[in-house]
């Protein structure tokens, strides 16, 4: 019996000293110089001149790093703090990334700038100045940022370990259909007056937004009343880069007319060879189903429905999410 209880203590020992040494090697810095808490601003090539971007690296962990691609676009990577609360207990690394013209990034205020191709070319430039590869690099993207996974993966993906698709269908001709859907849900007056507002393209009548967050983003966006949303996606949403959501998006809510109005790859994503999940919500403004069947066009596709989530899962289903999230990374 002591025999037994001595091995046991044994046993005890070495897992605590596993795990003390795993805790200690996330949270190590090796970087010289002066601390500033992972941020590395990196210089991108552009057409148009040079301009630096803004990352922050949370954690270490040599075989998941996971760089996180916002949405919006326009919107900074602040309302992906979440993440802070579920993935270093799991010993996972990864990186805050403002893209040009968004947080704390360079704004060079052109237009012409807000391109996605360029945007997959400065993705690849932050990757090679984080030294993220094959054997750990991770990507997320979220809504406008899934679109911008999706078509780095197509070019790339020889340099990725996996790919996470979050809240974001493989067209948007088809997320414009889904869009009508959605629409025809609202109470009768309340579509009508957001119609009537679209048509005079009075776009900064304030009564447009309070309509949207209280009758649609309420539902579809994060299904929580808009006064208890949490607030790093408030402080993101504040820092909403207009020109960059209207020129890609469009200035309508409940549709889609900017440069990606005609973008889609629902063909190509055969070609995506990578492990690949694609996480979905049933209130989201992406399609449920739609996401669904994006994970069988992958050859080793994965999908993750959140039953309460909508399109900012990670905060309206979150365990859900997360759970999903972590095991598909250690996976």
């Amino acid at each position: 019996m002591k025999v037994k209880f001595l091995i046991l203590a044994v046993f005890a020992f070495l897992i605590s000293c596993n795990n003390k040494t795993q805790t200690n090697n996330y949270f190590l810095d090796e970087t010289t110089g002066i601390k500033n808490g992972g941020v590395k601003m990196i210089t991108i090539n552009t057409p148009k001149g040079d301009f630096k971007v803004w990352t922050k690296r949370i954690g270490n962990n040599p075989k998941i790093k996971v760089l996180l691609l916002n949405g919006g676009p326009g919107m900074s990577h602040e309302y992906f703090e979440c993440m802070e609360s579920f993935l270093p207990k799991e010993g996972i690394e990864f990186i805050y990334y403002d893209q040009l013209g968004t947080g704390f990034s360079d704004n060079p205020k052109d237009t012409l700038m807000w391109d996605l191709p360029r945007y997959v070319e400065e993705v690849e430039q932050v990757r090679k100045a984080l030294n993220l590869d094959k054997s750990n690099f991770y990507l997320l993207g979220h809504s406008w940022g899934g679109i911008l996974a999706m078509q780095y993966a197509l070019k790339y993906q020889n340099n990725m370990k996996g790919l996470i698709i979050s809240n974001m269908m493989a067209s948007c001709p088809e997320y414009g259909k889904y869009s009508k859907v959605l629409a025809k849900q609202l109470p009768p007056d309340v579509l009508k007056t957001i119609q009537d507002i679209e048509t005079k393209k009075d776009f900064s009548n304030p009564k447009y937004m309070d309509l949207l967050m209280n009758n649609f983003y309420n539902q579809h966006i994060l299904r929580l009343p808009v006064k208890d949303w949490p607030e790093p996606v408030n402080r993101s949403f504040s820092r909403l880069n207009n020109s960059l959501y209207v020129t890609m998006q469009g200035p309508s809510e409940l549709g889609i007319s900017g440069k990606l109005t005609t973008w889609d790859v629902s063909k190509e994503l055969k070609n995506i060879k990578i492990p690949t999940l694609t996480i979905g919500g049933k209130y989201d403004t992406m399609d449920p189903e739609y996401m669904k069947w994006m994970a069988t066009q992958f050859p080793m596709g994965t999908n993750l429905t959140c039953p309460n989530g909508s399109h900012m899962s990670m905060y309206d289903d979150q365990q859900v999410y997360m759970n999903g999230l972590i095991k598909f990374l250690k996976k």
